[in-house]
């Protein structure tokens, strides 16, 4: 089923006219209402007259977040506080938090969109669905809220912690949908396992997962550990929270809503755009939005968008699974390595389980690897040479991937520290 058929399924040619059109309206929105915007344009010397097609936004300077940080509270803001309904922000763990608002036409569009991505997943009105995200300011939960509610289903605001409980409410209360990070997915699946509740006991049959970069190799552990359908969808705050994309029963890539958000991807060093099924940054501008519009807003997330069509009827372009972030990558002696491809190598050998750590100690200018990984219950046989087989089988296969020598400790299971949010892949010691 397709939720918006009108704008999902619109020729390429017509969606190409509307984008034109909501580009020119978003462009002279910022450039009249937030004095930010105004004076970057005027740095580079351009008006938004100066965009008459798709490819002269090339032109227009990008957004970072270390300008919505420059702007903190609301700097970025186009309408005064009393049109803004609702505000989320980012931890602020790293910098100053980024603030978004919404109008009430913001919150209206965006469980829109959700609606999109939750029907396209296969979840509808017959469905339970238990969210497994934080509320708060997070916009995970709350997205994906109004969105299960904006389809007809049946949602249990769970939110994130309390494992236990979480797995008695979905035996009792019949749940068929998980809205969760890929990990905590997995971490319940651990526990459900321990408590002795088996997987095809439950009425559980899809998983809405985001919030966090995952492999296929992690889709087909958690399918095969609860015995569902694992869909992927992807937002940020910055551009509006999840709903911007989200995978159909395909699984060719994730549906951007064309019509509400135009994307790019550039070179990360260069900023210069690539083209289609090139990999590189993914970068936005809100077609829509009226509390905290975007113009070119670098995501630091890693990925590449395809422009053809999709058997399912689908014509919005579509991005590939985000395979890392430009902040996240590593350089280790001189190598670039993402999470993702750790990630990749590890869930195709069997006695390895999906929970990992990549441990960096840096001594000056010089660093080193070390990857930490659980082994499978069966795995740990307690046999020393097994051990160590297991463990120089997995160093071959990351040294063929990587084209470095990490090191690997194998851990026993359930050591490494688990998150109801997003794990953390990489820890980092010493100082270079």
């Amino acid at each position: 089923m397709i939720w918006d058929p009108k704008h999902e399924s619109m020729p390429a040619q017509e969606m190409r006219i509307l984008q034109v059109e909501r580009l020119k309206h978003t462009l002279e929105y910022v450039y009249e209402r937030v004095p930010f915007y105004r004076n970057l344009f005027d740095q580079h010397g351009l008006i938004p007259r100066d965009l008459g097609c798709l490819e002269d936004l090339r032109a227009f300077p990008f957004t970072t977040k270390e300008h919505l940080r420059d702007n903190y509270p609301f700097g970025l803001m186009a309408v005064p506080l009393e049109g803004v309904v609702r505000l989320h922000a980012s931890s602020g763990t790293t910098g100053r938090p980024t603030v978004v608002g919404y109008t009430a036409r913001d919150i209206e569009t965006w469980a829109e969109m959700m609606a999109r991505i939750i029907t396209q997943a296969g979840v509808g009105p017959r469905d339970i669905a238990q969210v497994a995200f934080g509320y708060g300011l997070f916009t995970g939960a709350f997205g994906l809220h109004y969105g299960l509610e904006r389809v007809g289903a049946t949602v249990i605001p769970a939110s994130s912690g309390n494992t236990e409980r979480q797995l008695v409410m979905m035996r009792d209360f019949g749940v068929t949908a998980l809205v969760s990070t890929p990990s905590y997915a997995l971490h319940m699946a651990e526990t459900a396992q321990s408590m002795g509740i088996a997987a095809e006991s439950l009425r559980l049959r899809v998983g809405l997962f985001g919030a966090e970069p995952w492999t296929e190799g992690m889709r087909q552990e958690i399918q095969r550990a609860w015995g569902i359908t694992a869909t992927d969808n992807y937002g940020l705050s910055e551009v509006i929270g999840p709903g911007v994309a989200g995978e159909c029963p395909q699984c060719q890539g994730l549906h951007i809503s064309e019509d509400h958000f135009y994307p790019e991807v550039i070179d990360p060093e260069t900023g210069e755009p690539l083209g289609p099924g090139e990999k590189g940054e993914l970068v936005f501008t809100s077609l829509t939005k009226e509390g905290l519009p975007v113009v070119r807003y670098r995501t630091r997330d890693i990925s590449a968008l395809h422009f053809g069509p999709c058997p399912c009827g689908r014509t919005t372009a579509r991005m590939e699974r985000v395979s890392g972030r430009t902040d996240d990558m590593l350089i280790v002696r001189g190598v670039n390595i993402f999470p993702s491809q750790v990630e990749s190598v590890l869930m195709d050998i069997e006695g390895i389980s999906p929970h990992y750590q990549l441990v960096v100690e840096r001594r000056g200018y010089l660093n080193d690897l070390e990857v930490q990984v659980e082994l499978t219950e069966q795995a740990f046989t307690g046999s020393f040479r097994d051990l160590e087989m297991l463990g120089q089988r997995v160093e071959a296969r990351l040294r063929s991937a990587l084209s470095i020598n990490p090191r690997v400790k194998l851990l026993e299971p359930r050591t490494i520290d688990r998150s109801p949010g997003k794990a953390k892949r990489i820890v980092e010691n010493g100082t270079p």
